[in-house]
């Protein structure tokens, strides 16, 4: 006696997938998602792969993890998916401090954050 599955969320031509406690700040882990957003699939991954900042691989991660759902969970074209949305949100902080002078401590944070990007299979137009 288990509980009853959910009701699927997301309609049927969509998929998604979602990073927790990647260890960046929300600010700069948005930076990367606004990158993607709107894109083909297949160009959103090649800007990832050469992206410069640190923080693109892991998005990256989670973008071919989404494109995976999207063709084994549910069927969908991978040539026809777009990047729907790609939206940031805040996780745990780490609290930490620094020995400073004349016994002094200053604090140093150390965010994590969580990054869910949703894929949508589109007709092409002719």
């Amino acid at each position: 006696m288990g509980k009853p599955s959910a009701q699927r969320q997301l309609p049927d031509n969509e998929a998604k997938a979602v990073g927790r406690m990647i260890r960046t700040s929300p600010q700069k882990l948005n930076l990367v998602a606004q990158l993607i957003r709107g894109k083909k699939a297949e160009r959103a991954l090649s800007d990832l792969t050469f992206s410069r900042r640190r923080i693109a691989n892991d998005v990256k991660k989670v973008l071919e993890s989404a494109i995976a759902n999207a063709e084994n969970n549910h069927n969908l074209d991978v040539d026809s998916l777009v990047v729907a949305e790609a939206y940031v949100g805040k996780n745990l902080v780490m609290k930490r401090f620094r020995a400073r002078a004349k016994g002094r401590a200053a604090r140093i944070i150390k965010p994590f954050s969580q990054l869910t990007i949703v894929v949508r299979e589109v007709e092409e137009k002719a």
